[in-house]
């Protein structure tokens, strides 16, 4: 089974576990996202075409990674002008590794409901290693200025 996805102004063929890049979607490594704009799903000739969407469908994926793309470098010169103007961008890109296509209103498997569920013991983690840093610092002593140490060992040129 397939499914066509728009999200980020561009559209997508995707089937399950395909893994992609598309633009920056909300969320961190392991959450689970949702597209509700399908366009298309089915296989073959029992494709349902929506009218702009599909009703009752959705396409959930699982965020693998934040990244952002090679640079893009925009020159532009105008000759003869003694004029011109490098500018480069990088797009902010998700991968998504695709879970499931859901169709007639069906919900979500559990093993998608479960993955957040798991992320809200990291932050406890977080905390316990920020605490371990925080006894561990300590005020560092101030050094003597090294000039005046400087000046008093070395004689003057005229001696």
């Amino acid at each position: 089974m397939f499914a066509v996805i728009k999200t980020g102004g561009k559209q997508y063929r995707v089937a399950a576990n395909d893994l992609l890049k598309v633009e920056k979607v909300a969320g961190d490594a392991g959450d689970i996202v949702e597209f509700a704009e399908v366009l298309m799903v089915g296989v073959g000739a029992d494709a349902t075409i929506g009218a702009p969407v599909v009703g009752g469908a959705l396409v959930t994926a699982e965020v693998v990674e934040q990244g952002r793309a090679r640079k893009v470098i925009a020159f532009k010169k105008r000759r003869r002008q003694n004029s011109k103007r490098t500018r480069g961008h990088r797009q902010e890109l998700t991968t998504i590794r695709i879970s499931e296509i859901l169709t007639d209103g069906a919900k979500p498997s559990k093993k998608a409901a479960e993955k957040p569920a798991k992320k809200e013991a990291a932050p406890k983690a977080e905390a316990a290693a920020a605490d371990a840093i925080e006894t561990k610092a300590a005020p560092k002593a101030k050094a003597a200025p090294k000039k005046a140490a400087a000046k008093a060992e070395k004689p003057a040129k005229g001696e």
